[in-house]
């Protein structure tokens, strides 16, 4: 039997049996309902060791500062948006793939650049301007 797994991209899977899943009771309205069923989902995923990821992905996942991530590097998702318990399952695993999508691609590193000539008499022109306003609004001797 074949493993289960949760596709992220072409390329990228991870395994079921790296996830762990508790179905506690949600918080909120619900009526009587709320009180009797665990229908909400808290999914964890252990990032810092998890043997599926790609170091390089691993380390932008990290180094991105979410409150879901633990110091230890696990990221706990809480689902309870829907009343079924298959839905905020199925909503978990949606955000927790769509976490990792947000990281894949690698960001372009910004390059310095000087200010043009132009953008820097453009902006000495508006606080020539602003200065020339605000000496207007001074006291004058009103007689």
């Amino acid at each position: 039997m074949a493993t289960e797994q949760i596709q992220i991209s072409p390329r990228l899977a991870i395994p079921e049996t790296e996830i762990v899943e508790r179905f506690v009771r949600a918080s909120g309205a619900g009526g009587q309902n709320v009180n009797k069923v665990s229908t909400a989902v808290e999914l964890r995923f252990d990032i810092a060791h998890s043997p599926s990821l790609p170091e390089p992905l691993r380390e932008r996942l990290l180094a991105r500062r979410d409150r879901r991530v633990t110091s230890e590097g696990v990221l706990v998702i809480d689902a309870q948006r829907f009343r079924t318990q298959d839905r905020n399952r199925q909503d978990a695993r949606e955000r927790l793939a769509s976490f990792i999508q947000a990281s894949l691609s690698v960001p372009k590193p910004r390059v310095a650049t000087k200010p043009t000539y132009g953008s820097k008499l453009r902006r000495l022109d508006q606080k020539k301007e602003r200065a020339q306003v605000k000496r207007g609004r001074s006291t004058r001797n009103w007689e």
